[in-house]
């Protein structure tokens, strides 16, 4: 048996680049897509409307909410994991970053809000002048009876209406445009 050289030479096409990947970086891969379907779980059904997923990957999602046993929802979870190792994630961990950002921004709000709420009750008008100086556009006046209404309230270990009240107004100034920092 001879065996006749081959006429072609591969010698002269450029050699193809083979991208060796590690196992410790393929379960770390695994994980991070396991997270990921986790984090989809967490999503609220609008949320989940929003997102570039395919119709299996939500029936998935829908079907995984509904179990109750450890067990099975764990399985459920790989499942949900394994679909989306079959798509690009990248559009999808963008959108639930933003869907983060969302929620950061929200509770950097309510931190706001609450500041200047505690910082009007604990200064008085001191604190309203200076709020004012800040922002000229808000209503004085209707602050300024929150402000006291609040203050005759604790001082009479009443429940908290106008302290709430303040809260709301202020939670709606800052809608409009951002309460500067806390002084």
């Amino acid at each position: 048996m001879t065996i006749e050289p081959d006429n072609n030479n591969h010698f002269d096409e450029p050699p193809v680049e083979v991208r060796l990947i590690s196992k410790s970086q393929l379960k770390r891969d695994a994980l991070a897509t396991k997270s990921l379907a986790s984090e989809l779980l967490g999503l609220n059904h609008s949320q989940l409307q929003r997102l570039p997923l395919d119709n299996d990957v939500l029936l998935a999602i829908r079907q995984a909410r509904t179990i109750r046993s450890h067990g099975a929802r764990r399985r459920q979870l790989q499942y949900i994991a394994k679909l989306l190792r079959y798509t690009d994630p990248s559009a999808i961990i963008e959108a639930v970053a933003g869907f983060q950002d969302e929620a950061r921004g929200l509770t950097a709000r309510q931190h706001r809000c609450e500041a200047w709420r505690d910082i009007l009750l604990e200064k008085g008008d001191g604190a309203l002048a200076g709020l004012l100086q800040l922002r000229p556009e808000i209503d004085a006046q209707a602050l300024r009876q929150l402000v006291r209404n609040a203050q005759r309230e604790h001082a009479a270990g009443k429940p908290p209406a106008a302290a709430r009240a303040l809260f709301r107004a202020l939670r709606d100034i800052d809608a409009h445009q951002s309460l500067p920092a806390r002084q």
